[in-house]
This record gives C-alpha cells, structure tokens and sequence, in this order.
C-alpha cells in the first residue's frame, strides 16, 4: 500500500472513530427502554431532525449514485430524478410532518410506523403491523445491501484493489451496526446530523475544485459539447461499445469515450424519473423524523434547513458528474464503475489526509443510511413482530435483546446483498425506495387526511402497493415501452385506488377512531 493511501486512511479512519465515540456516549441513555432506543423519547431538536431525515434518507447513493448516472449517462436522467426528489421532500415535509407528529402521539403513542397504522385503525389481531414490519424488514435488508456496496466500493478503491471488497463491506457493516447497537435513535440521529453536515461540505467542495480544474464552467461546458444529447434536460447520451451498439461497457476510439447521436428523454421517461418523489411519503427513516421532533411547532424551522440542504445536496451531485466527465471524460466505461467518479476527484483535487477527511462524506452517506435502516428493521421484528404478536408480555430488557439479534441478522443479510454480484447502487437503491414508497406512502397520506379510510382498506393498499412493486419490476416492466416506467408510478397510484375502492366497500370507522382523527388534526405537542 502506497503512503498516500496510508494517509487517505488515516483521514477515513479518524472520522470513524468519532462516530463510534458517539455510540459510546448514548449508550447507557439509549439502552435503557425500546421508546428511548427506538425514537429517543420524542427528542429532536429542529437542525437535527432536519438534517438527520435528509442524511438517512439520501444515502450513499447522493454522492455516488447519482453522479455515477450523470457521468454515464448526462443530465436527463440524473436532472429529472433529482427535481422530483427534491419536490418530494418539500411536499413531505409541508403536509406529513406536523399532522403525523400529532397523530403518531394521539394514537396511544406510537413508537414506530407499523404500530402507528396498527394504532391508528384499532386493528386489535395486529394484522397490518405484521404486514408492515414484514415490509420493513425485506425492502430495508436490501437497502442497507446498497450501502455496504458502498463501503466495499470506496475502500476498495482506497486500497488500489478490487480484492478488498468483500473484506471492506464486511468491515463497513460491522462499524455501522457496532454504534448502531451502542446507541440506538439518538446515535443515529446525531451521528446523521454530523454526516449530513459533512456530505453537504464534501459536495461543495468537490464541486467548486471540480470546475476550477475543469476549467471553468466555459471549460466544462466546451468538453461536453463533444458527447451528444450529454447535457440536454429533454435527451440522454448513448455510450456505445466497442461493436457500435449501447454500451454495458463503453469503447474507446483514439482515447475518447464513444458516444452514439443520443436520444430523446420522452415525457413517460420524465414522469418515470420525477415519480421518485413519491417515494418520500412513505420512507420509515424520514417520517420517524417528523414522530420524533420535540415540538411540532419547531417543524417549519426543519422544514426550511431540510429544503436548503436538499436542493444544495442534489445539485452539487448531479453537477459533479458533469464535471467528472468533462475532466476525466475516458476513466470509467460501464454505470456500475461511474459510480466511483466522486472518489476519483477527491482523491485528485486534494492532498492524501484531506482526501481521506473528504472521502468520509461517502462512509457519511452511507452510514447515516445503514444505520436508520438496521435500526428500523430491529425495530419492527422485536417491537411489533415480537413485542406485538408473539409474546405481548415481553420486558423491555428481552424487547431490546431481539432487536440486537435482529440487526445483527438484517447486517448479515445486507452483506449478502452486496456480495451478490449486482454492484449498481442506484439500481438497488431503486428497487428498495420503490417497495417502502408504494407500501406506506399512500397508506400515510390516506391515514392523515382522509376520515373514511378503513382498515380493510389500509391492508388493501399495504399489500397492493409492496407486491405490484415486485411483479411490475420482475415481469410488467420486461413488456418494455409505456410499461418500462419506474415500477413506483403503477404500484403508487393502484395502492391509492385499492385504498379508497375497499375503504368504501366496507364499513365506515367507529366513532371513537373518528374522534382520534379530529383530535390529531388540532393537537400540538
């Protein structure tokens, strides 16, 4: 290992550390009771749960992802999936938040989101938090794989050989689960505000020395002019490979990557793309935000810091792929290595300890990930899965030992993920934000705004929006054409119809449900 290397690790390694400091310090705190480990007794200051929502939310996937898509791919669809996110986060953040934070206390003080729905419709057999805990624990496995592929990405790009992946995604999951297990709720969400700090500071400054290295913005924009359709909001570039056709791994002609004449971004391309936004309605890590915030009157002050840093956030990453084309226009040739574009400029902007120190936006990004979504997970088998169906007298002290076994068994299974083969983070992100954006979003929606929504409905929709996900992905979506769509688009609007069709074939609330609707709409904590 070279001596710049040992130093961009010491860099990597000195941020880790105090993320397991951090740990350490909530420990005896968080342990203490499921509410304090799973929520953090409704503790959240405004910057943190802003921050700490956004940083959950974006994962790994905001500084590689989706740069890596820009790089491949130009601005179309890097551009249209960005703004619909970012639509979504304000739109989730102006109707969710505060009626959510009330209702999530109203109904009997909800601790996660499957005893929220479980509460908030009476449902005394628990047959929709079983559901819905069945829902985290597949789509948030899978997530968490996407974010060890992270790990296994950048430190084996750190140690200059692929060989260290699968050692680096074990060792990556290993830290994360190790403070998530010491601290709980409140570790997570103070490590994710620093995280969520230190991804925005990262990206601006990838971003400022990327166009000054580049050339400028003149510069940038004279050397993409060479790829066709590469910066063009309504086209996509077509890397082709060596035989002339679309690329899985784009050819070199006289040293320049080959790009075909692109093509048109149609409006199912863009819908397709801004129905991503959907997805914020139903994200568990985020809407444990909005039932943890101290006060519901501190949401518009979240509301606007979350915003801000969304929109900086996805701009800088989208731009920075750009910008890595535009300066190392031959270095990566499939969508799966693109990925790394981000790394790649830090480590040639910057001298080796400071490339270390900004490389840990990445381990932020993804940490701040992994450890919402082990931690739900945990959450759903031994809170509502366990605590609720299989054993309701269960202590808390034996509550908190299935959820540590539980997290370990998500980790385990997130590391088989990574190592499966499939080392697009974006496409698995995809899949995951797809699963838990049709099986709760509309459900929340339905849940805080509309009276007459039923439990028969909510299960409907449950169930309609998580499994159309998967056959829409595995079989619709192979039809190609208008079926090619996002498999969110369909399976969000069936699960909305399935709720309001089935809320209206059967019997209306009781009254005392009904009261508790009224009752959230004007309470404030």
């Amino acid at each position: 290992m070279s001596a710049s290397n040992i130093q961009t690790l010491i860099g990597m390694g000195a941020y880790l550390v105090v993320m397991i400091v951090i740990g350490l310090w909530y420990a005896q705190r968080s342990n203490s009771n499921p509410e304090e480990f799973f929520l953090g007794k409704r503790g959240l200051g405004p910057w943190v749960a802003a921050m700490s929502a956004e940083a959950s939310d974006m994962s790994g996937w905001l500084l590689m992802g989706l740069p890596g898509v820009a790089y491949f791919t130009g601005m179309g669809e890097a551009f249209w999936t960005a703004l619909g996110l970012f639509i979504g986060t304000w739109i989730n953040w102006q109707l969710v938040a505060k009626r959510l934070r009330a209702y999530s206390q109203v109904a009997d003080n909800a601790i996660t989101l499957p005893t929220f729905f479980s509460n908030r419709f009476h449902d005394k057999k628990r047959i929709l938090m079983s559901i819905a805990a069945l829902v985290i624990l597949v789509f948030f496995s899978i997530y968490a794989g996407s974010q060890f592929v992270t790990f296994g990405k950048l430190f084996g790009y750190v140690f200059g050989a692929e060989d260290y992946y699968t050692a680096m995604v074990i060792l990556g999951a290993a830290l994360v689960m190790v403070y998530t297990l010491l601290g709980g709720f409140l570790a997570e969400s103070t490590t994710d505000f620093i995280q969520g700090l230190m991804m925005i500071l990262v990206l601006i400054l990838v971003l400022g020395f990327g166009v000054s290295h580049a050339g400028g913005l003149a510069g940038v924009s004279e050397n993409l002019k060479n790829f066709p359709r590469f910066t063009d909001i309504f086209g996509i570039a077509t890397p082709l490979d060596a035989s002339g056709k679309a690329a899985g791994v784009q050819a070199l002609v006289n040293g320049k990557p080959s790009f075909g004449p692109g093509a048109n971004y149609s409006l199912l391309n863009i819908v397709s793309c801004m129905a991503w936004g959907l997805g914020y309605f139903g994200m568990p890590q985020v809407l444990l935000r909005f039932m943890a915030i101290r006060k519901s009157s501190k949401i518009a002050q979240s509301r606007l810091i979350a915003v801000t840093w969304c929109f900086v956030s996805l701009f800088a990453a989208v731009a920075i792929g750009l910008i890595g084309r535009a300066y190392m226009p031959a270095l990566l040739n499939t969508a799966g290595n693109s990925e790394t574009i981000f790394i790649h400029l830090a480590v040639d902007f910057f001298p080796p300890l400071l490339a270390g120190l900004v490389i840990s936006g990445v381990l932020a990004a993804s940490m701040s990930s992994s450890d919402s979504y082990m931690l739900i997970a945990s959450s759903a088998l031994a809170n509502d899965i366990f605590k609720g169906l299989v054993k309701k007298d269960a202590s808390e002290s034996l509550v908190m030992w299935v959820a540590r076994i539980t997290m370990l068994l998500v980790t385990i299974f997130g590391v088989a993920i990574a190592l499966s083969g499939n080392q697009s983070i974006f496409r698995i992100v995809s899949y995951a934000w797809a699963g838990l954006g049709a099986a709760f979003g509309p459900l929340i929606l339905f849940s805080l705004f509309w009276k007459r929504t039923t439990l028969q409905g909510a299960i409907a929709g449950m169930l309609t929006g998580g499994g159309m996900v998967i056959i829409w992905k595995e079989f619709i979506s192979k039809i190609g054409g208008a079926f090619g769509v996002y498999e969110l688009l369909p399976a969000f609007i069936l699960s909305c119809l399935a709720i309001f069709l089935v809320s209206l074939a059967t019997p209306k609330p009781s009254e005392e449900i009904e009261k508790e609707f009224i009752a959230a709409k004007t309470a404030e904590f």
